[in-house]
């Protein structure tokens, strides 16, 4: 499944990719043009025919509550920033917030706290 155009190369596809970590399963938002390898299934590196390391994991915001949807990429990737629902567990009480997010080149997406 594609998502979009990849932000930050030429001819690149954001697709969806489905991985284990620590024995739970994941996916993986990542450019076409980026491959990874991994030997333990946790620490996974790019291999040596990536020529793009755009990658955004859909627990990337699981501290904040947030796993990110299909559509949510979708919506990031066409508008560069999207406002999510976050929820804290602050004092035995689930408190909801909105925080913006954008994308990070290196972390995939990052949390605008201003």
């Amino acid at each position: 499944m594609v998502l979009g155009k990849c932000p930050y190369c030429d001819n690149g596809e954001i697709e969806v990719r489905d991985k284990e970590v620590r024995g739970k399963k994941v996916k993986l938002y990542a450019c076409s043009n980026a491959h990874w390898k991994t030997e333990d299934g946790e620490m996974f590196e790019l291999r040596e025919d990536a020529s793009c390391n755009f990658r955004i994991w859909q627990n990337s915001l699981a501290k904040y509550g947030k796993w990110l949807s299909y559509k949510e990429v979708r919506e990031l990737l066409a508008e560069q920033e999207l406002e999510v629902e976050f929820v804290s567990k602050k004092y035995g009480k689930k408190i909801n917030y909105t925080k913006t997010i954008i994308l990070d080149q290196e972390y995939g997406v990052s949390v605008l706290w201003e």
